[in-house]
């Protein structure tokens, strides 16, 4: 989940360092990733103002890939509203008839987007900071929506590395999007330094991004599942390619 400060242009007169650093959302979401099932017509968030004292907008939408604002296939209802200090309330994303012309045989990728709006301040050279996350949202179609039975052996398990020189290719045979955020030479322990999270598409390759040498005969790689939990996978290489195997007890 990224965050984002935005600041008004008034916060340029003043010196922001230390404040900025210190802010704390008001605004929380109840997840930190969306999956939207082709066979639902809308699905509702949990938004939370965290703040005692105060009320805060809360404004979401949805972009594609490139950070375009979209309205279609899915949208956000309300687009903004007020909650009350230590109150909840929700959003709904809406899927819309585009949502049909999706591709059917795989996920599809979008962001949604919440940002917090301040109440504005009667104290004059006040520095007020908006923060905003971003998270995805994946949309699976009906067509490869997984049953009970289909995710107790979890499609993140069928991720191949082939060896490449000094390095490794993911190879993604699913019609999902995987995510890696660690990766190590061995099982339940620190990752490796400087590891950088990678994306992989449905039906798609990326590079891992890492020396191939520092993970060992045996590499492990994290990946974050439908709920937000960290499964670990260890490979076992046979010449060039290395399939995967759940490691028991990990988070």
């Amino acid at each position: 989940m990224n965050m984002n400060k935005i600041f008004p242009l008034s916060a340029l007169l003043l010196c922001t360092g230390m404040m900025a650093q210190q802010a704390n959302a008001a605004i929380s979401l109840d997840r930190t990733r969306i999956v939207f099932n082709g066979g639902e017509k809308s699905q509702s968030l949990t938004v939370s103002n965290q703040n005692k004292q105060l009320p805060y907008l809360a404004q979401g939408w949805i972009e594609d890939t490139q950070g375009n604002k979209i309205q279609t296939p899915l949208t956000i209802l309300p687009p903004v509203q007020r909650i009350e200090p230590g109150a909840q309330s929700q959003i709904k994303i809406q899927a819309l008839p585009g949502a049909n012309l999706l591709a059917q045989d795989r996920e599809s990728l979008f962001y949604f987007n919440l940002r917090e709006i301040p109440p504005k301040s009667d104290k004059p050279n006040t520095l007020q900071i908006a923060l905003q996350t971003r998270i995805k949202l994946f949309y699976r179609p009906a067509s490869i929506v997984p049953t009970k039975t289909q995710m107790a052996a979890p499609w993140q398990e069928k991720l191949t590395l082939t060896r490449q020189g000094d390095s490794y290719q993911l190879n993604n045979p699913t019609p999902y999007f995987i995510t890696l955020v660690d990766a190590g030479s061995k099982p339940n322990a620190e990752g490796i330094k400087g590891f950088e999270p990678v994306m992989v598409p449905p039906k798609g390759q990326a590079p891992l991004g890492v020396n191939a040498g520092v993970l060992g005969a045996n590499p492990v790689l994290t990946y974050i599942n439908d709920y937000g939990g960290r499964p670990q996978l260890k490979f076992t290489c046979s010449g060039t390619t290395c399939s995967a195997t759940p490691v028991k007890d990990s988070q």
